[in-house]
């Protein structure tokens, strides 16, 4: 059965993947939480043409992606779990508690160090916040990103299939944390308990840099509440909160070509 999914992986990516913004887009029609401020047909074009970029390129970059390092290290031996006899099960949950808080630090980290807010800012130029926000990253934030997956997989030996778990819920948790939904604040609050929510989310792309400089997590919440990140609501509420940040404004900004070049540009 692990082989199967392994051997189908891309398959099964990409069929999450439209299902979840296929769900999610459906959602934002029918019960959308704010308001948009740009044409919306203009920033998915957009934003999904970058998510093609970087689906070509970082292959191209990485001959061996995070599934593909964690089957050399489990062949190899190498890394922490492949050297101890634990239960499987165990395992692959504690990776995926371990790759969620490196992520969550490794977003902190991108936003405190110049020349890596450079790379990430492209996200936050964004200045409406949906389901497609979720998969706009530049293509060099990617290659980094995925560099550190792998370096962590190499260290503690997480099996394949929990990589490939752990991938397909990164993306799916960053699609719905960044849906522009509508949930009541009752399920809200329970639910942000555990996994980071689009309210909660919605803060950290907030124009105030001290609510930008928050809520880092994707997957669960724990982690801003643990490491002292975490902004409940945004100080101007949902529906009156300007999203983005001072550069790059202009509405030809939200374009493939200009995101592309907006880490080496200071305007």
């Amino acid at each position: 059965m692990m082989d199967l999914l392994l051997e189908n992986q891309n398959i099964i990516r990409v069929s999450i993947f439209i299902t979840v913004l296929f769900v999610m887009a459906l959602w934002e029609i029918k019960l959308p939480r704010k308001s948009l401020t740009q044409p919306k047909w203009y920033r998915w074009l957009n934003n999904m043409s970058l998510v093609v970029v970087n689906g070509l390129l970082l292959p191209i970059a990485l001959p061996f992606l995070a599934v593909s390092t964690a089957i050399v290290a489990q062949e190899k031996h190498i890394g922490l779990f492949n050297l101890i006899n634990m239960n499987a099960v165990l395992t692959g949950v504690i990776s995926l508690i371990l790759l969620d808080v490196i992520i969550y630090w490794q977003h902190r980290v991108f936003h405190k160090v110049p020349l890596l807010w450079r790379l990430h800012r492209v996200h936050h130029t964004d200045q409406d916040i949906d389901v497609t926000t979720g998969s706009r990253f530049h293509f060099i934030e990617i290659w980094l990103s995925m560099l550190v997956k792998m370096i962590m997989i190499l260290t503690f030996g997480i099996s394949p299939i929990a990589v490939l778990l752990f991938e397909i819920l990164l993306n799916a948790s960053a699609m719905f944390n960044h849906s522009n939904i509508q949930i009541s604040s009752n399920i809200d609050n329970k639910l942000r308990k555990i996994i980071v929510t689009p309210d909660m989310h919605r803060v950290h792309h907030s124009i105030y840099r001290n609510e930008t400089d928050s809520n880092y997590g994707f997957c669960l919440s724990v982690w801003d509440r643990w490491f002292n990140s975490y902004i409940s609501q945004p100080k101007d509420g949902h529906q009156s909160m300007k999203i983005g940040i001072d550069l790059f404004r202009h509405l030809k900004e939200q374009s493939l070509i200009k995101m592309l070049t907006q880490p080496f540009r200071k305007q």
